[in-house]
């Protein structure tokens, strides 16, 4: 006869926080379309989230893929003012697609290509360096926050070389209301 009571025992589940998030339809992804820069130019795609979206920011994840030869500089800038006209990238959509209706993010993808100039303001984190025909990798685990009218911005440097460079840039990310 066992001493062990098996009728009072608890299941205790520990899942990761990307999935907590998942499943509460607050994770989402997608990616730039392909920006190209070179030549003097530069190229960004970054999260934005706007003022008023009552919700905050937390960056989980970026890539950042490069279809070129050759090997470029990426500059991560938190509440930067960037140059260029952005455009919004359809490229998005939530992590869960179980759920029902499916959820919308409020913070946006937004990108530019072939822009004059650096940013400003803001404060430029840190670099990475982007190996040619490769995709780099940051997990961040949510670390990075930023309340409605911040952004999450990846500038892809122009090299001292006349070749353009295509690239692209994808996060997951999730987002937590103000008033939870």
């Amino acid at each position: 006869m066992s001493s062990f009571d098996h009728d009072h025992l608890k299941k205790v589940v520990n899942i990761p926080n990307p999935l907590y998030q998942s499943l509460q339809g607050r994770y989402f992804v997608g990616q730039t379309e392909h920006v190209l820069f070179g030549k003097g130019r530069n190229a960004w795609g970054g999260l934005v989230n706007p003022e008023g979206s009552d919700v905050d920011l937390f960056v989980n994840a970026f890539t950042i893929t490069n279809h070129s030869d050759q090997p470029f500089e990426a500059e991560i800038w938190f509440n930067p003012v960037v140059p260029g006209k952005p455009q919004v990238s359809n490229n998005v959509t939530p992590a869960n697609t179980a759920l029902c209706p499916l959820p919308e993010p409020e913070v946006k993808i937004e990108y530019a290509e072939c822009v004059k100039g650096f940013p400003k303001k803001g404060v430029m984190a840190f670099r990475r360096i982007v190996q040619p025909q490769s995709t780099l990798v940051s997990d961040e685990d949510g670390k990075f926050i930023f309340p409605p009218g911040g952004s999450f911005i990846i500038f892809l440097v122009s090299p001292d070389h006349h070749d353009m460079i295509q690239a692209e840039v994808a996060f997951g990310w999730f987002e937590k209301s103000k008033f939870d």
